[in-house]
């Protein structure tokens, strides 16, 4: 059993803790300071931001849902220490997957998660629980696929980009791939039907810019 690290002590960190413990890891959770340690995680074993090197040879994952928290972390940690992916055993990979996700480093793919084939993950993405991904899309450094979300095929989401729990991005074509702009938020249950400007936010059926 090895010794994992997990950035964060919220809710999402302990989410990310169990696909660690299904895939054989030793946890540690890693607070940014003591007012971070709350009930949840105070019987487990944290260590502070500043103490992170005690852990010697251990791997790292991040634990920390928003976005842009997950990206100041990763970028000021990575120069110094190892981050790995961690998929959790019941998660299914079309064919050729593994090795395309292997390219990367600090995904988090949940339980139940299906990525189909010819798919790229950028670095420190998250695929939530029961989540699809289907062919042919790309899917942005830190961005966050919420639980049971669809994205159907030939979709580019940029990076930071935010698809709600149960969202559907309705497929693009080879010729014209459907856009998520970077930065984007679509909300729980929107059904993308367009492609989505950088930044904005987007919410019904179908999704509608309302910022």
């Amino acid at each position: 059993m090895s010794r994992l690290g997990i950035f964060g002590t919220s809710g999402h960190a302990r989410e990310v803790r169990d696909i660690a413990l299904a895939v054989g890891h030793d946890v540690t959770f890693v607070a940014r300071d003591r007012t971070s340690v709350n009930s949840a995680t105070q019987d487990e074993s944290v260590i502070l931001e500043e103490d992170v090197e005690q852990l010697g040879n251990a791997v790292f994952a991040t634990g920390i849902g928003d976005n842009a928290l997950r990206e100041a972390v990763a970028s000021h940690f990575k120069v110094r220490l190892r981050f790995t992916n961690l998929v959790h055993p019941s998660a299914t990979l079309g064919d050729g997957q593994e090795a395309r996700i292997g390219r990367s480093t600090g995904i988090v793919i949940a339980a139940g998660a299906r990525i189909s084939n010819n798919v790229a993950l950028g670095d420190f993405s998250v695929i939530g629980a029961n989540a699809v991904v289907s062919h042919d899309c790309v899917i942005g450094e830190f961005a966050m696929v919420a639980p049971s979300a669809t994205i159907l095929g030939n979709v580019r989401a940029g990076a930071r980009c935010w698809i709600g729990a149960g969202a559907t991005i309705v497929q693009g074509s080879s010729d014209a791939p459907r856009r998520i702009g970077a930065g984007a938020v679509v909300g729980a249950g929107a059904v993308v039907t367009e492609d989505c400007e950088p930044g904005g936010v987007y919410v019904g059926v179908p999704a509608k810019r309302i910022k």
